[in-house]
C-alpha cells in the first residue's frame, strides 16, 4: 500500500485531507507516496504557533536558542544516511544530496555558532546609543525583540531539506516559531527530517509545524506579527506578495526567486590561464549539480567575442564527461530533474529559447542512460542531457535574459568590452549571484561597481582563491542570500542581518538610567553605584550593571613620557621632541595615548588574586584630549555589560565576560580618554 505523508500540526501527526496527490520517483516514475492537498485549518495552525510555540521561544535567550540549534544539528547529522537513501528518489546523486542534507545541517551549526554574537538575553541592543540633549539626560537606543507571530516558510521543490533548515535556523535563533510548507513533489524528504526533529524532543512544542500538502488559504490568516518567506518562481512569488492579507497587514515578505544568473569571463582570462579553466569548470558544475535545479545556477555565460569558440569547445569537452542516469548507479555524474512535470516544463522552455539561440551541445530527445538495471527510464523518469545554447546577438534576442528553464542549461553570448559585459549581466533584471573570472584588478573593479546594483552577490574568481572558494552557486549562512528585481528583492540568512528579519526594531527613548535598566547595558550618564569592595574582587554574578570604581589620581610627568617611549619604542616626535611642534596641534610634549590607557589600567586594577581570570581584550578606545606633563588624571571603571559564557566541558571553569567602561579625566573633569575593556571573570556558581 502506498504510504500517505503526514502533517505535523497542533502538536500531532495527521494525514487528514482530501484529493491525494501522487509523488513519483524522479528516475523510475514509481509512486513513492501520497500527499493530501486539502482540508487544513490554517487559522488554527497559525494560532497554535503564536500561542504555544512563540512564548516559549521568546523567553529563551539567544545562547539557549543557539545551543538548541547545535543539539538539533548533531541529532540530524547522526541520522543523515537515512535522508541520503530517500534523497535518491528525487533524482539527486550523492553529491547533489550532500548540498541539500549536509548543507542544511551546516546551516544549523553556523547559526548555532552565531549565538556568540548576541548577548545571553532574549533581546539585544543594536548599534550605538544616540544622544538627544545637551545635558545628556535624554537619549535613545535601538532595541531588537522577537516578533510575537509565526514564520511561514513556503519552499521550492529543489532543496526540500536545505530550503527548510536554512530558514528555520534563523527564525528559531531569533525567537520565532515556524510553519513550513514544502513544495509537494519532494515533500517526503522534508517530512522525514521533521519527523526526526520532533522525535528528538529538542525543540519546544509549537516551535515547528509542517504542512506537506497544498498551502491554498495559508496566507489568508497571517497577521502583522508574522513573517512570510517564499522560495520559488518569480511569477508565483509576485502573486503571493500581492496577496490582500500581506498588503492589509503589512506582513514582512521575503522572496527568493529563480534568476538568470550570469558568469562573465574577463578579457584577460585567455585559454591556458587558471581563470579560463576555472570559468569553464564552474559553468559545468552549476549546470550539472542538482541537474541544474538551483536558483543560483549559471544561466548566461558572457564571454569576450574573440574567445566564444574557445569556451564552447572547452565546455563541450567537460560536459561530454558528464554521465547521466540513476543516481545510485556507478559512474553517474548527473541524475534526473525532480519529476516529469519539471522535465516537460524544462523541455518546453528550452525549445522556446532554441528558436533564436540554437542548441550547440546536447539533445532534448535522446540520451544514453546509466542504471537501467535500477529502473532508470527516459520515458517514465525525468532525465535530460545538459544543454548549451548560443546567442550570438544577445542585445537582439532577449529571451536569454528573460526565460528561466530551470535545469541543466546555459546560454553562451559574446561581449566586446567590460562596459558591454556589465550591461548584459544587468539585463537579467536582478540576480541572486554573478561570477567574474579575472586576474585583472581594474577589470574586477569596473565590473563590480557597474553590476553591483543588479546582484545580491558577486564572486570574483581567480587562481589565488580557487582552492578554498565555495563556488558560484553556494549561498553561505554568514552572508545575505537574495537579490534585487527578478531575484525577489529579499534576503535570507546573512548572520545577524538575517536574524533581524524575524525581530522588531524599536527606537527606545528615555533617560540614560532608565535605558540602562531596560537594556542591562550601561549608558553614559546613568546612575552609578559604588561599594567598598573592589569590583575585581567580585564574582561574575555579584557585579551589577552601573557599578563604579573611582581610582586615586596621578600627575603625569616628563619622566613618565620618556620611560614609556623607551619601553614601547614609540618615539613619535610629539612625545619626545618639544622643538618639533611648530605647526602641529600640540602646545608641548604630549603623553602617548597608550601610556594614558596603560596608566589607567595600573590605577584601576586590583593586584590581589581574585575572580578576574584574565584581560580578554579591548573593544573601543578614543583619546579625546592631549595630556601634557603636569596634567592630573583619574579613572572611573564602570560595569557596562555582562555576557555569560558556556562551559566547554565539565572540567571547564564557569565564567563570563564583563565589559567595563573606562573613563579617564583630567583635573578639569574633562575626558581625555575613553575605552571599553573586557575581562574574563569566574562565576561563583561552578555547576
Amino acid at each position: 500500500m502506498t504510504p500517505t505523508l503526514e502533517n505535523y500540526t497542533l502538536g500531532r501527526w495527521t494525514s487528514d485531507g482530501n484529493s491525494p496527490q501522487e509523488l513519483l520517483d524522479a528516475s523510475t516514475g514509481e509512486v513513492i507516496a501520497l500527499a493530501n492537498t486539502e482540508g487544513f485549518d490554517f487559522a488554527q495552525i497559525l494560532d497554535y504557533g503564536r500561542r504555544v510555540g512563540n512564548p516559549k521561544l521568546r523567553k529563551m535567550t539567544f545562547h539557549e536558542r543557539g545551543r538548541m540549534l547545535k543539539a538539533l544539528a548533531f541529532h540530524l547529522d547522526s541520522k543523515k544516511e537515512q535522508f541520503y537513501e530517500l534523497s535518491y528518489r528525487s533524482g539527486a546523486t550523492r553529491a547533489d544530496s550532500w548540498i541539500d542534507i549536509e548543507g542544511g545541517i551546516g546551516n544549523l551549526f553556523a547559526n548555532a555558532s552565531l549565538r556568540r554574537k548576541f548577548p545571553d538575553k532574549p533581546f539585544y541592543v543594536e548599534g550605538e546609543p544616540v544622544g538627544l540633549s545637551k545635558g545628556g539626560t535624554f537619549m535613545a537606543q535601538h532595541l531588537m525583540v522577537p516578533r510575537e507571530g509565526v514564520a511561514v516558510h513556503i519552499n521550492a521543490y529543489n532543496f526540500p531539506i536545505w530550503g527548510m533548515l536554512e530558514k528555520i535556523a534563523v527564525n528559531l535563533l531569533a525567537g520565532m516559531p515556524a510553519v513550513v510548507k514544502p513544495a509537494v513533489p519532494a515533500a517526503y524528504l522534508t517530512e522525514a527530517v521533521v519527523r526526526e526533529i520532533i522525535a528528538s524532543g529538542i525543540l519546544p512544542e509549537g516551535a515547528l509545524q509542517l504542512v506537506v500538502g497544498s498551502g491554498q488559504g495559508l496566507l489568508d490568516h497571517v497577521t502583522y506579527q508574522d513573517v512570510v518567506t517564499f522560495t520559488g518562481s518569480a511569477a508565483t512569488g509576485r502573486k503571493l506578495r500581492a496577496h490582500p492579507r500581506i498588503i492589509e497587514e503589512a506582513v514582512p515578505f521575503t522572496m527568493e526567486a529563480d534568476s538568470l544568473n550570469a558568469a562573465v569571463l574577463g578579457p584577460d582570462a585567455r585559454p591556458g590561464t587558471p581563470e579560463f579553466d576555472l570559468f569553464v569548470k564552474e559553468i559545468r558544475k552549476e549546470m550539472t549539480a542538482k541537474c541544474g535545479q538551483k536558483c543560483t545556477a549559471i544561466r548566461r555565460a558572457i564571454v569576450p567575442a574573440n574567445m566564444l569558440e574557445d569556451v564552447q569547445i572547452a565546455l563541450g569537452k567537460l560536459l561530454a564527461q558528464t554521465t547521466v542516469g540513476h543516481p545510485q548507479a556507478d559512474g553517474v555524474r548527473m541524475g534526473a530533474l525532480a519529476g516529469r512535470e519539471q522535465a516537460e516544463t524544462f523541455r518546453e522552455r528550452v525549445r522556446h529559447l532554441a528558436q533564436n539561440t540554437p542548441i550547440v551541445y546536447g539533445s532534448l530527445d535522446e540520451l544514453e542512460l546509466l542504471g537501467k538495471d535500477r529502473g532508470a527510464d527516459f520515458a517514465k523518469g525525468a532525465f535530460t542531457s545538459p544543454i548549451v545554447l548560443l546567442n550570438e546577438q544577445p542585445f537582439k534576442h532577449l529571451d536569454s535574459h528573460e526565460i528561466e528553464a530551470f535545469g541543466p542549461v546555459v546560454t553562451l553570448m559574446p561581449y566586446h568590452d567590460v562596459e558591454e559585459a556589465v550591461t548584459l549581466a544587468n539585463m537579467g533584471k536582478g540576480s541572486l549571484v554573478c561570477s567574474l573570472a579575472t586576474n585583472d584588478p581594474q577589470v574586477a573593479q569596473d565590473f563590480v561597481l557597474g553590476a553591483a546594483t543588479h546582484h545580491g552577490r558577486i564572486l570574483v574568481i581567480n587562481g589565488e582563491m580557487a582552492k578554498e572558494s565555495t563556488g558560484h552557486g553556494s549561498p553561505l549562512p554568514q552572508l545575505i542570500h537574495g537579490g534585487p528585481g527578478r531575484a525577489g528583492g529579499g534576503q535570507e540568512m546573512g548572520g545577524i542581518r538575517g536574524v533581524e528579519h524575524f525581530m522588531q526594531r524599536v527606537a527606545l527613548q528615555g533617560s540614560p538610567s532608565m535605558i540602562t535598566a531596560i537594556t542591562q547595558v550601561y549608558q553614559t550618564g546613568a546612575k552609578q553605584v559604588a561599594y567598598d569592595k573592589h569590583p575585581f574582587q567580585k564574582y561574575f554574578e555579584e557585579l551589577e550593571i552601573g557599578e563604579t570604581y573611582t581610582t586615586h589620581n596621578h600627575t603625569v610627568t616628563e619622566a613618565d613620557i620618556s620611560a614609556f617611549a623607551g619601553i614601547s619604542g614609540d618615539n613619535f616626535y610629539a612625545h619626545v621632541d618639544a622643538t618639533s611642534l611648530e605647526g602641529t596641534l600640540f602646545t608641548g610634549r604630549v603623553a602617548h595615548g597608550y601610556y594614558v590607557l596603560s596608566k589607567a589600567a595600573g590605577m584601576f586594577v586590583d593586584p590581589r588574586k581574585g575572580p578576574v581570570l584574565l584581560n580578554y581584550g579591548l573593544d573601543e578606545c578614543r583619546f579625546t584630549k592631549p595630556v601634557y606633563p603636569g596634567t592630573t588624571i583619574g579613572v572611573k571603571l564602570t560595569v557596562k555589560e555582562k555576557v555569560g559564557q558556556e562551559k566547554r566541558d565539565e572540567t571547564d571553569i564557569a565564567k563570563g565576560i564583563v565589559r567595563w567602561l573606562v573613563t579617564v579625566t583630567d583635573e578639569t573633569s574633562e575626558t581625555v580618554a575613553v575605552a571599553t575593556i573586557l575581562t574574563m571573570v569566574k562565576k561563583k556558581n561552578q555547576e
